[in-house]
């Protein structure tokens, strides 16, 4: 976690009193942009800073002439460039699958030698916010004139790394608004949500891990009651842990006067599977919707369409968190419950269902907590471990 470093929070208790000090938003907007700057060298490297700046300087171009071409073709570039960082070594691997272990090697080194070390810091999470600007454009929306607006939309510190994914038609009249004037209390909530936070994630999080990977280790051999707590507990550390980052992000933002929104909202009282996304890292599944299912699936098109789209959708969201056919796994099966949760009221007997749950809205809760909960398996492990803790969730043993 980069937010819990000595660096960044010694140079985040130096840059806040000369942001709040600062006597006019262009030399906030310039302090900002420096220490902006400073994060993503210090955490990214070279390496990791070109690809960004390459990048955003096409997404800005390509923005600024609003022709429709040219902003399909940055589109293009900014998908391959993610494809290329993240995902060329797992589709190398699948693609050469067949040949012999020696010439998988040689493909492999081949690929790998394009590659640098890691890929560049929130390569995922930069891609996703041009691609979405570049669509916007497309719909003849405004564009970000200034290439300092731009500069700012992009490398944005609180959110660079783990979101949540911004949109630039909320994020800039904010921008803005925070350059201009931070209020006390601003400043109070922003402290206390980053307090939050990091309590969510160090005290929290952090202290469930030791817990998780000692059962882990011996997950055949415990308890049947142990393991459905070892599941609950899993849960919980994924929630503090990713919730505590967002609550970081979002309250260094608020204490610069600028308001990002949220990206949970207590997704573990919800009570379908559409319900838990509408809940669950709002940025992503928002994001998703609206530029990978609703293109596809919009308007009076037929249910299998829709299907399809969602199965669609949540396999890229899958792939999206790693290159790993257990992440895609996962997002087919939160894209089999959210087609499942659309559809059954409509299937004759399956559909008394709905009447239990509106009455019982207890048991809509457990059943979706149930279908939450044991998907994790997936996301964590490989499939056939995945597979093999499922089956030890209802036996002593496998045979």
């Amino acid at each position: 976690m980069i937010f819990d470093t000595y660096w960044f929070l010694f140079g985040v208790v130096l840059f806040l009193p000369l942001y709040w000090l600062a006597g006019t938003p262009k030399i906030r907007l310039w302090l900002l942009l420096c220490f902006c700057f400073l994060f993503h060298m210090h955490f990214a490297g070279a390496a990791g800073v070109v690809p960004i700046v390459v990048l955003a300087s096409l997404t800005y171009f390509a923005g600024r002439s609003a022709n429709r071409l040219f902003c399909a073709a940055a589109i293009v570039a900014c998908t391959l460039a993610l494809c290329h960082y993240k995902y060329s070594l797992f589709f190398a691997d699948e693609a050469f699958a067949f040949l012999t272990p020696e010439a998988k090697d040689t493909f492999h080194s081949l690929v790998r030698s394009t590659l640098p070390l890691t890929p560049p810091l929130a390569i995922s999470f930069f891609t996703f916010e041009f691609v979405h600007y570049l669509l916007e454009i497309r719909k003849q929306k405004p564009p970000i004139n200034k290439p300092a607006d731009f500069a700012a939309f992009t490398f944005f510190f609180p959110t660079l790394v783990a979101g949540p994914v911004k949109r630039y038609d909320q994020f800039i009249p904010a921008l803005k608004q925070g350059l201009t004037a931070v209020s006390s209390t601003q400043v109070m909530l922003g402290l206390l949500q980053v307090a939050t936070g990091y309590g969510k994630k160090l005290v929290l999080a952090d202290n469930l891990t030791p817990y998780i990977e000692s059962r882990d280790l011996i997950f055949s051999t415990i308890s049947l009651e142990e393991r459905w707590l070892l599941l609950v507990v899993l849960n919980l550390r994924i929630y503090f842990d990713f919730s505590g980052y967002s609550d970081i992000a979002i309250g260094l933002a608020r204490m610069m006067g600028i308001e990002v929104p949220a990206n949970f909202n207590w997704p573990y009282l919800a009570t379908s599977i559409r319900e838990f996304w509408r809940r669950w890292h709002i940025s992503l599944s928002t994001w998703i919707r609206d530029y990978i299912y609703i293109p596809i699936a919009g308007g009076k098109h037929t249910k299998l369409r829709k299907v399809f789209a969602a199965f669609l959708a949540m396999s890229l969201c899958g792939l999206w968190h790693g290159a790993a056919w257990h992440f895609v796994a996962w997002g087919i099966y939160h894209g089999v419950g959210l087609c499942i949760c659309a559809l059954y009221r409509k299937v004759p007997v399956v559909g008394m269902l709905g009447i239990v749950f509106d009455k019982f809205p207890i048991s809509a809760w457990l059943l979706t907590m149930f279908f939450v909960f044991v998907s994790r398996l997936l996301f964590f492990y490989p499939l056939g471990d995945a597979v093999e803790k499922f089956c030890l969730l209802f036996t002593t043993r496998i045979t």
